[in-house]
């Protein structure tokens, strides 16, 4: 299963690399289609769907399955410490999370490059290469550290996944409805994917999705991955054994 996601999270890949290499060599297609930071904006946008997925389904029980089978105790009682059994986990996560968004949006970069020949994309927007790389890192790390913290909270991926998923959706869910009772949308730093999404536009320098600064987002994202990494070293701590 998570072979079919992974590769179920790299259709959009194929479908933009398709549309570049008709920009490329049918200049016609330009009048709905253009190869920019908007593009790169855009496909991360979609890949969104697919980084929740891998998320839920790889992230879930990573502590979880080891806290219900009392391994963490084994772990820890070897010559491992809190911090480097918390980065395992954490880089087992962003390795699939980075499959789905850093790696394709890079070789879309580079597969632009080759199907028009030069490197005018980044002669207009110098800036793309290290927004990919900070949109990418900022993605992937808000929901790993979110995940890994709630995973640590139960021994039960089930109930974790809920957890989740009920966090990803409630807080949407309360700035939509926040949203309709004062018309206005300068309270998305309510919701976790909006904030991902606001800080992600500033990155690309695109207009904004929604009235609330950045930089109220961004610090709401940094809050919540010190959170997580505050939850992680309580509950991992917690039954660390002293041989």
């Amino acid at each position: 299963l998570c072979i079919g996601l992974m590769i179920a999270g790299w259709l959009p890949f194929v479908v933009y690399a398709v549309l570049i290499y008709f920009s490329a060599n049918y200049p016609q297609t330009a009048a709905w289609f253009s190869p920019d930071a908007k593009m790169f904006r855009g496909f991360f946008e979609r890949q969104e769907f697919f980084v929740f997925v891998m998320t839920v389904y790889v992230g879930a029980g990573l502590i979880a399955n080891d806290r219900r089978a009392n391994a963490l105790q084994i772990y820890l009682s070897k010559p491992i410490s809190r911090t480097e059994y918390i980065v395992g986990k954490l880089a087992t996560l962003l390795f699939f999370l980075l499959g789905v968004t850093l790696l394709p949006a890079i070789l879309l970069l580079l597969i632009q490059i080759s199907f028009s020949g030069n490197i005018a994309i980044l002669r207009q927007y110098p800036y793309l290469p290290p927004a990919i790389l900070l949109a990418t890192l900022i993605q992937v790390l808000v929901m790993a550290c979110t995940m890994l913290a709630l995973s640590s909270l139960s021994n039960s991926p089930r109930y974790v996944a809920i957890l989740y998923t009920g966090a990803i959706f409630f807080t949407g869910a309360m700035f939509g409805a926040l949203a309709a009772i004062t018309g206005g949308t300068r309270l998305a730093w309510i919701s976790i994917t909006s904030n991902v999404s606001q800080v992600t536009d500033a990155i690309f320098r695109q207009p904004p999705s929604y009235e609330s600064p950045w930089q109220i987002s961004m610090l709401v994202l940094l809050g919540l991955i010190a959170l997580s990494i505050s939850v992680l070293e309580r509950r991992v701590k917690g039954v660390e054994v002293v041989s």
